[in-house]
């Protein structure tokens, strides 16, 4: 356990993966398009990594892999991720946001004003809502609502947003969205 602990804090974003395994390469690739560099370990080309899967086992983790690493703490693996990420690729423009959130409004009504018409995901209205709400906040979205996906792509909350929009580099990312649903 204490091998996966000093691995777990060598780089802000760790994943301990397997090369055979599909969504250890889709939580991976899903860092890299989200502008991160993980620290990746694949337990099956590491000497030690048998030992190393055993101790996440013994911390709880089933399956084992992926795993993912955030500062030196467990965020979660690829399930927690593949609802909002599948939700985000599929569409253009996505905001994930709660049927109260004013905040969330305001972005939806100054993409619709700019021409794009976002899927509006309202996380309090799905089952799995509370596991989206954790894996968008991982994502560093602090308050998770609003968070915006433009192609895919983590954009971030209405901060994030209304600067983009102020420095003139909003409008040029939503160009293939405008005039679609």
């Amino acid at each position: 356990m204490d091998r996966i602990n000093d691995l777990a804090k060598t780089k802000a974003a760790v994943i301990f993966t397997k090369s055979s395994c599909c969504m250890c390469h889709s939580i991976e690739t899903l860092f890299y398009e989200l502008g991160a560099s993980p620290a990746v370990y694949e337990l099956d080309r590491d000497p030690r990594g048998r030992d190393m899967e055993r101790a996440l086992q013994q911390l709880g983790f089933n399956p084992t892999v992926p795993a993912v690493f955030i500062d030196g703490k467990y965020v979660g693996s690829a399930k927690d991720m593949d609802k909002v990420a599948r939700v985000a690729s599929e569409n253009g423009v996505v905001i994930f946001g709660k049927s109260a959130c004013c905040l969330c409004y305001t972005v939806n009504i100054l993409f619709r004003e700019l021409g794009v018409t976002p899927i509006i995901y309202e996380i309090d209205q799905d089952p799995e809502g509370r596991e989206m709400e954790k894996a968008i906040m991982k994502l560093g979205c602090a308050p998770p609502t609003p968070a915006v996906f433009i192609g895919g792509k983590f954009m971030g909350s209405t901060n994030e947003i209304m600067s983009l929009h102020l420095r003139g580099a909003l409008i040029p990312m939503l160009k293939p969205y405008q005039g679609f649903n």
